[in-house]
């Protein structure tokens, strides 16, 4: 592995090809054997730190149609969170179900990843040993006609790092070769691994036909709005013409989402937003006057869009506040995901819940797109060791972070593999926005 990393640093990337890839490397892992140590612990009490590993692990088989890539940074994503902590399910089903090579007493995750590809399998002629790229987390086989329009929607589309296995918290990671995509080239490894899952997903959710559609003019309700998913979302929202309405929950995250061009902010802690009475019922009081504050900030108009993903906590809040024939798109569930809401709200004034799941390959190229022409910008806020994995997953479960997380993978250090200066000069604040605070 130490051969691969030094070619790598040293820029002699045609190399790659001919050097030996070893029989094994670093992953960060869950074992099977301890998928029930959390039973009986509340979500919230359930500890990555304890769940997830550093471990040597044997690299697979290349197959057909797959690229093996020196993973030189990853980022932590939601999913990554659940299977540390084995809810909704254990992954192992998921492993078990795909059989094969994937099967095993361990599960390699991560579903991000900046890197250079090592080797290619047999069929793969868009990419080769050398380059430079970064890879969206949609596995899908394509043998069945249903996702022949719209990929996502085929009955055999997978998650790779969930459920799949040898994702992209590791050294070395195993993908389909039309998972990859080109490196931003003004991009750090590690700011260029952070956008991939959430930056696409949000894509698809709030700008792709698949999703809510959002046209000029729209104003768009932003739940996390300085979070990994949010903070892409309002991006979308200012650079397509929209008005985004950003939630956060302190004022350091209403200073970010303001620094990025967002007007309309609520700090929900500040002001007090309880929706729950309890644990089974909901307070449409606050609904109500969530909805008033909504009306107050825009001169009197409701959310064209809702971008949803906090899930139980703020559902029936979302479905409320939606103007009459507005749009709920939903995806994540991370307070939650049994949902509940007044279905009166909904059905009498012709809102829509619509359903998004990461994004197709063409929806999450043009979302990489964006990001390599300095459109859209990484939201990287802290940076951690594969050692450390652990810790950087206990974060992002308990909301204290901001943006993204990255992880450093073979990379030896942050600030590695910038091939265009000049364009990251132009947007080096964007680029750091999110650092430091």
């Amino acid at each position: 592995m130490q051969k691969i990393l030094d070619a790598i640093l040293a820029d002699e990337l045609d190399a790659i090809g001919s050097l030996d890839v070893p029989e094994s490397y670093r992953g960060v892992t869950v074992h099977a054997d301890e998928a029930d140590m959390f039973s009986g612990l509340e979500t919230r009490d359930k500890d990555p730190r304890k769940s997830l590993h550093v471990d040597e692990v044997a690299t697979p088989e290349l197959g057909p149609g797959e690229a093996l890539v020196a993973v030189m940074a990853s980022a932590i994503n939601y999913n990554t969170v659940w299977t540390s902590i084995f809810e909704p399910v254990s992954t192992f089903g998921f492993l078990r179900k795909l059989g094969g090579r994937h099967d095993l007493p361990y599960h390699v995750v991560g579903s991000d990843l900046a890197g250079v590809v090592v080797r290619t399998g047999p069929g793969v002629t868009a990419w080769k040993p050398g380059d430079r790229v970064v890879a969206h987390c949609l596995d899908v086989p394509l043998e069945a006609p249903d996702g022949h329009n719209d990929t996502m929607l085929d009955p055999q589309q997978r998650i790779w790092g969930f459920e799949t296995n040898f994702g992209g918290l590791a050294d070395l990671a195993l993908v389909k070769s039309n998972q990859l995509m080109p490196m931003p080239k003004h991009l750090t490894w590690e700011e260029a691994a952070s956008p991939g899952l959430v930056n696409s997903t949000a894509y698809r959710q709030l700008v792709s036909t698949n999703g809510a559609n959002m046209k000029q003019g729209d104003t768009v309700l932003i739940w996390g709005a300085s979070g990994g998913l949010g903070s892409y979302a309002t991006q979308f929202a200012l650079n397509g013409g929209a008005t985004p309405i950003c939630v956060v929950s302190s004022p350091e995250k209403a200073e970010i989402v303001r620094s990025m061009g967002a007007e309309l902010i609520i700090d929900r802690s500040a002001e007090g937003y309880k929706f729950w009475k309890n644990e089974h019922e909901q307070d449409p009081r606050e609904w109500k006057r969530f909805g008033a504050r909504i009306r107050e900030l825009t001169g009197g108009e409701d959310p064209d869009i809702v971008f949803e993903h906090p899930g139980r906590e703020t559902f029936g809040a979302s479905v409320f506040v939606a103007r009459k024939g507005g749009k709920i798109v939903t995806c994540a569930s991370t307070s939650g995901y049994m949902h509940q809401y007044d279905n009166r709200y909904l059905w009498m004034n012709l809102k829509s819940i619509i359903s998004s799941h990461f994004a197709n390959y063409r929806e999450a190229w043009e979302a990489n797109r964006l990001v390599a022409k300095g459109k859209i910008h990484p939201t990287v806020s802290k940076v951690y060791s594969m050692d450390e994995t652990g810790q950087a997953a206990h974060d992002v479960h308990r909301n204290a972070h901001q943006g993204k997380v990255g992880v450093l993978c073979l990379a030896p250090e942050e600030g590695l593999g910038v091939l265009d200066h000049e364009l990251r000069a132009q947007h080096l604040t964007a680029i750091n926005r999110f650092r430091g605070v």
